[in-house]
């Protein structure tokens, strides 16, 4: 069964909403359809599938047979649905659509470790090369030692952490979600 974010999640995932902590925040970031709750066990030091059964049984996920297969170059065109006009009043407006695709950090990149330590690199100078040097200094070890994206997730999982209690939930937040789109997806084994 595959993990699929509910309304209630996607809400809680706006800036400003915040009733979850950063590790059940960033597990809903990573589900995307293609990960059953036995795909995120190796997180959060084991409990990562515990923390999603929980999110599950909460109504924050939802779970979907089968697996999603890899999104193709050009999908199949599927006819539009007839929609009424008491449906197009729930529609976002065009200039809500271009808003929130404007607003969309766009990553086309290659994911990967190698991109993922530099991004974090870059965020520990930044944030406490001066502010914290022995915690950047710490923070630049794990990322140097971090081998694999289990070891990767743990390092960023502690700055994360950091960084929220210097500037706060939403730059958290933004950083988590950075870090996910730049991670390679975890590969089962």
């Amino acid at each position: 069964m595959q993990l699929h974010k509910t309304d209630r999640a996607r809400a809680e995932l706006k800036p400003g909403v915040r009733t979850l902590g950063q590790r059940e925040r960033t597990l809903l970031l990573m589900a995307d359809g293609s990960k059953s709750a036995q795909d995120f066990r190796p997180l959060f030091d084991g409990d990562g599938e515990a923390i999603a059964m929980r999110l599950l049984r909460e109504g924050f996920l939802e779970a979907h047979p089968g697996k999603i297969a890899a999104p193709a170059a050009a999908p199949a065109p599927v006819p539009a649905p007839k929609i009424t006009p008491a449906q197009l009043k729930e529609f976002p407006s065009p200039e809500t659509t271009q808003a929130i695709q404007v607003s969309a950090d766009q990553f086309e990149g290659k994911r990967s470790l190698a991109t993922t330590r530099m991004f974090l690199f870059d965020i520990c100078e930044r944030m406490f090369a001066r502010r914290n040097p022995e915690m950047a200094e710490r923070f630049r070890e794990a990322l140097r030692n971090a081998k694999d994206r289990e070891t990767m997730l743990t390092a960023s999982r502690e700055m994360i952490e950091e960084i929220e209690k210097i500037a706060g939930h939403e730059r958290a937040d933004s950083i988590s979600e950075r870090i996910a789109m730049l991670l390679p997806q975890h590969q089962p084994a």
